[in-house]
Parts: structure tokens; C-alpha cells; sequence
């Protein structure tokens, strides 16, 4: 899963990529308001935090333009302002939710935990594919009860397959929703993970479509 922050003071923007990296999403981040709507119109991300006070171009804007060109992620807007209007132009501008400044890590954490799940038309914290089982607020994962250790990356490709089991995911984007954009990407490697993968959560829970891409679902329902 993949996040952008937008957010101009570099120490919280500093922080907030921290914890949603050992949250386990590959993050990207913006200090102004013309870099994060570049970045939100160009790139594909599962949710974005986005402050609403931003240089050169203000949240707002930047919100409203990515909802005009056809920009559907979810959009958490952090607002340091108290009035009730503010909160109701974001959310009217196309905001999914917000949070006032100062907020606590945990809840925006669970916030965008929120976003994304609902995104993809998920319920619960919760996500089962046979006997898997992978806990979003924990970070875990486990295999009839039994917890599989894997790598960031690992996690990250489970969790995408898992949130969107039952289709043919391309390695295309695999690869985009994998990594940051400085990571150096490669395709080929979500080769190497679907591989480790399916040696730690069984073999027949990832089903190659060839020339498409991969499809993780219950062997029972195939």
C-alpha cells in the first residue's frame, strides 16, 4: 500500500512518514501544495494525507483539482483550524475525512487504515483469504492461527492482494503500489516476492494468470 503526506512543517511531515513506513506503507512525501498535486496527479496511491494550510498552492485547491481531473484515492485533510466551515469545505471539496491539529499519531493511523480498507470494500481491521488471516491494526499475519514472519516488502504484496483478492492484479501495478518513487523499481522482482510469498503462506493461494498479472484467492472457491 502506498501513501502520500503532503504537509509544509518538515518535522511532522518527518514524522508522519515514519510511522506509516513501520506501519508498513511506502510513503511518499510533498512541502507544498504544487509538488503534492504533481505527485497525486501522476502517481497512484491508496490514500494521501493532506494539510489544508500549504505553500504555493493551498490543500484546498490542490483537493478540488485532483477531484476535477478524476483523482479518486481517499484524502485524509489535516486542518489546524478550529472553525466548522473549514472542516465542511474540505469534506464538500472532496475529503474523505480530517483530523484537527494536534492530533495523535495513532489516530490518523487508524484513520487511513480506515480509508484504505473501505476503499477496497472492507468492513473490519480483519482480512481472511483461507487460512489466512491479516490484522491491520496489529501488522500481522497469520496462517491458521499461526503467525508468519515476513519481510516490508512481503507485507506490503500481501496486503495489496489481499485487500483486492479475487482479481487479477498486473505486476505493473504491483510495482506502483509497492514502492516510493525513489525506490529504484523493478518488475521483475515482485517475481522474487510472489515466490517467498508463496513458500510462507502455501503455494496455492497465489494464482499465476499468465500474460496478466497474479490473483490471490481461497483455493476453495477456485
Amino acid at each position: 500500500m502506498r501513501v502520500l503526506v503532503v504537509e509544509d512543517d518538515v518535522d511532522l511531515n518527518r514524522q508522519l512518514v515514519a510511522a506509516l513506513e513501520e506501519a508498513g506503507y511506502a510513503v511518499d512525501k510533498a512541502l507544498d501544495g504544487e509538488e503534492g498535486h504533481f505527485l497525486g496527479d501522476t502517481e497512484p496511491y491508496d490514500a494521501v494525507i493532506l494539510d489544508l494550510g500549504l505553500p504555493k498552492l493551498d490543500g484546498l485547491s490542490v483537493l478540488e483539482n485532483w477531484r476535477r481531473d478524476g483523482r479518486t484515492m481517499p484524502v485524509l485533510i489535516l486542518t489546524a483550524r478550529d472553525r466548522w466551515s473549514d472542516k465542511v469545505a474540505g469534506i464538500d471539496a472532496g475529503a474523505d475525512d480530517y483530523v484537527a491539529k494536534p492530533f495523535h499519531m495513532e489516530e490518523v493511523l487508524a484513520r487511513v487504515r480506515a480509508l484504505v480498507r473501505r476503499a477496497a470494500g472492507h468492513a473490519s481491521n480483519e482480512i481472511t483469504c483461507g487460512p489466512i488471516r491479516l490484522d491491520l491494526r496489529a501488522g500481522r499475519v497469520t496462517n491458521d492461527g499461526t503467525p508468519i514472519k515476513l519481510t516490508s516488502h512481503e507485507y506490503r504484496l500481501l496486503s495489496y492482494l489481499m485487500h483486492h483478492q479475487g482479481k487479477v492484479i498486473s505486476r505493473t501495478e504491483l510495482t506502483e503500489h509497492l514502492y516510493d518513487q525513489d525506490f529504484d523499481r523493478d518488475s521483475n522482482t515482485v517475481e522474487v516476492f510472489v515466490g517467498r510469498l508463496r513458500k510462507k503462506i502455501g503455494s496455492d493461494l497465489i494464482e499465476t494468470i499468465r500474460g496478466l498479472g497474479y490473483r490471490l484467492g481461497d483455493p476453495v472457491d477456485e
